[in-house]
């Protein structure tokens, strides 16, 4: 093919039908269907349980009839009904706590539940095996107890020990407005904290960035951390949050005195080191900016000069920090030779199309192996993408950021943005790959191959590929070709169809993306059950139009922080998703051909489909003759 053809197009997003939901309106047929389901279940169970004991039964006698065969036999039967057993037995469960958390949620829409002591919601963060400080573990310290507010920390008292500051509390119902005062004269009203059945729901910027400040004896939750540190670049820019909370630290803990206790010193430091390095860890990005360094460097150093103690953490702060940067500058590096060789496979085919004879069936013919490399791919670019992105993506820049040309490169989205791309690259080479056929048999055996790798990357849980795959095939170009889907039994299809089906907010997909998170938490580490790859332009879609729909601020000018704990909740199932290993073997030359293979632009695809079968309606006859027109003038 020749033309003005080109390695990536994006392809169009595909349709989503926000239906709004009554929530009143379905409260009552909630708990209805979870008694339905757990109900069904309940049978399910019984009867395999029965099956279960005659099985066992039967493997008895067999074994005392000295029957080896049979026996064997009768033992692989005994094992998978056991297997399917435990399973029911997981889904009962799971059926069950639904149902009656359902019920609970029915119950206090009536009654208000006794204030939780709790400073701050769950987020469903779990702990995950790293040897590494990070936010994923136990809170480190609790608020005290009887306490439904966390301290808040004020500069030393007059023996030099970090003193708890005092405030004032108003009671309007279940509401709790804290005032303090973060640092330095300023107005009461504007340095709150709110607080509802105990859960931080509202406060001005520097009580919360007050809030995040350690102290010796205090050291902020870690979802409050999560949450605010991937949220608070909606109002402050990283840089300055950091210099902010530097400032206040030098201040409240006298940093630039003589006169010291070590002992307070050292606890501070501690904590203080502990927020550095879950900072570092989580939201290595933020450190690409020279001024996040510099302020990283003063801080340790002079915590360091201080107490020498705190040198080695300090060293191990910034050296892990390098060594994620490093990983991340290797993984952009990849991927700029990558869209380098597949720019130069694609000007190869311009210059001999001739030379493009080989298909992905003739590189990889197993789709389960196609789908295992696809998770490869899928895996590395996911685990690449910081947290921050999500939220980054939603800011606008100002002008005044413009000037500033050393330090223009604010939003940092690029690895987001890559994944996307690969979502959109994957689409138009699933079409360029039946197109480029002339034979209608060869098209049907690849549209048939690519169902059965859809099918594949479903069973693993790799929802991103699988939807890729679909776009590929709903393409235009290929749904065209009449004939060629005549050849292909569509039982398949049309049940993958149904899964990713878009209708009411793709709820056939949620659901499938929820029971693969439920099975994720039951499998063992290193398994392939543990792999849950969402469908990623709807994860990014979702947290838009959450952030969209939630103002920033509430009327008095504080921050939303309840729209902090949704964006939290939304980006921690995705923080444990990314941290899965792929536990199948690489295929160098499966993957090398999956990055680098030519694409065709959108034009060229429609060329090639008139091409495999002639235009049937005037408006295609149209199509076909302009396309023609424009190769033509190309190749003069």
């Amino acid at each position: 093919m020749t033309g003005n053809e080109r390695c990536l197009q994006k392809t169009s997003s595909v349709e989503n039908n926000n239906n709004i939901i009554d929530l009143k309106s379905k409260d009552r047929r909630f708990s209805d269907i979870f008694g339905l389901q757990l109900e069904v279940t309940s049978h399910l169970l019984d009867g395999e349980k029965r099956k279960l004991v005659i099985l066992q039964k039967q493997l008895e006698v067999k074994r005392k009839n000295g029957k080896p065969s049979s026996s064997s036999k009768a033992k692989r039967d005994y094992e998978r009904q056991k297997a399917s057993l435990e399973r029911l037995q997981f889904q009962h469960c799971i059926l069950e706590q639904e149902y009656r958390e359902a019920a609970t949620g029915m119950f206090t829409k009536h009654y208000w539940s006794p204030n939780s002591q709790r400073s701050l919601p769950h987020l469903g963060i779990r702990q995950l095996s790293k040897n590494r400080p990070s936010i994923f573990g136990t809170i480190a310290h609790d608020s005290p107890a009887g306490s439904g507010v966390p301290p808040t920390q004020i500069p030393g008292s007059s023996n030099g020990q970090p003193a708890t500051l005092p405030r004032t509390s108003k009671l309007q119902g279940n509401k709790t407005t804290v005032t303090v005062k973060p640092f330095g004269e300023r107005d009461l009203t504007r340095a709150a904290l709110v607080y509802e059945d105990g859960n931080l729901v509202a406060g001005s910027l520097e009580a919360c960035i007050q809030h995040l400040v350690p102290t010796a004896d205090y050291y902020p939750d870690r979802t409050f951390i999560f949450a605010f540190l991937l949220s608070s670049r909606l109002y402050i820019k990283p840089h300055q949050l950091m210099h902010d909370i530097c400032q206040i630290c030098i201040r409240q803990q006298r940093l630039n005195g003589s006169h010291m206790e070590r002992t307070a010193l050292i606890k501070f430091g501690t904590n203080f080191m502990q927020l550095l390095s879950e900072w570092t860890e989580t939201f290595a990005y933020d450190f690409k900016d020279e001024r996040m360094m510099k302020h990283l460097r003063e801080i340790t150093q002079k915590l360091s000069t201080l107490e020498p103690t705190l040198k080695k953490t300090a060293g191990q702060i910034i050296q892990g920090l390098f060594r994620k940067l490093g990983t991340l500058e290797k993984y952009e590096d990849v991927l700029v030779r990558v869209n380098m060789a597949a720019s130069e496979r694609m000007h190869a085919l311009r210059a001999n199309p001739a030379s493009f004879q080989v298909n992905i069936m003739d590189i990889c013919p197993e789709p389960h192996v196609l789908a295992q490399q696809l998770t490869h791919i899928e895996l590395e670019r996911l685990t690449n993408i910081g947290p921050e992105e999500f939220v980054q993506s939603f800011i606008k820049e100002s002008t005044s950021d413009s000037k500033n040309q050393k330090f223009q490169d604010i939003k940092r989205t690029r690895n987001l943005e890559a994944y996307v791309e690969w979502f959109n690259r994957l689409s138009y080479l699933v079409a360029t790959e039946v197109c480029m056929h002339i034979k209608k048999k060869h098209r049907a055996k690849l549209i048939e191959y690519f169902i059965d790798v859809a099918r594949e990357c479903f069973n693993i849980g790799n929802f991103n590929s699988l939807m890729a795959i679909m776009s590929g095939l709903n393409m235009c170009p290929v749904g065209r070709l009449k004939k060629t889907w005549g050849k292909v039994n569509m039982d398949k299809f049309e049940i993958l169809e149904h899964q990713m089906d878009p209708t009411s907010n793709f709820t056939t997909y949620r659901q499938s993306l929820k029971a693969g998170m439920q099975r994720a938490l039951t499998a063992q580490e290193g398994a392939c059950d543990k792999i849950v790859i969402p469908f990623f332009s709807l994860l990014v879609k979702d947290l838009y139009f959450l952030n969209e729909g939630c103002s920033n601020k509430t009327d008095n000018g504080h921050i939303n922080f309840q729209k902090f704990w949704q964006l939290a909740k939304q980006v921690t199932d995705f923080m444990t998703w990314k941290t899965v290993d792929c536990p199948y073997p690489r295929e160098r030359q499966t993957l090398n051909y999956l990055l680098t293979a030519p694409v065709f632009s959108e034009n060229s695809l429609h060329l090639a489909s008139f091409e495999s079968e002639n235009p049937e309606s005037d408006l295609e006859r149209e199509q076909y003759k302009s396309l023609k027109l424009q190769c033509e003038e190309v190749n003069k």
